[in-house]
């Protein structure tokens, strides 16, 4: 029984160890990946909406 308990606390301090080098991957390369494409996405939503408002107003202009 004192093996069993032994594997099971080296099994408890690995999962505690790989899951705190999760925690660090996700935060240093994950987030700011994401934040940087989503800000990106923004910037290109921006622009399409600043060239449909364009649009829009030229249409509206010529129909009166």
């Amino acid at each position: 029984m004192t093996d069993f308990n032994r594997k099971v606390e080296e099994a408890a301090e690995r999962l505690e160890k790989e899951t705190a080098e999760l925690i660090k991957y996700l935060n240093d390369e994950v987030v700011p990946a994401a934040r940087q494409h989503s800000t990106k996405a923004l910037r290109i939503a921006s622009e399409k909406l600043t060239r449909l408002a364009d649009y829009m107003d030229a249409h509206k202009a010529g129909q009166k």
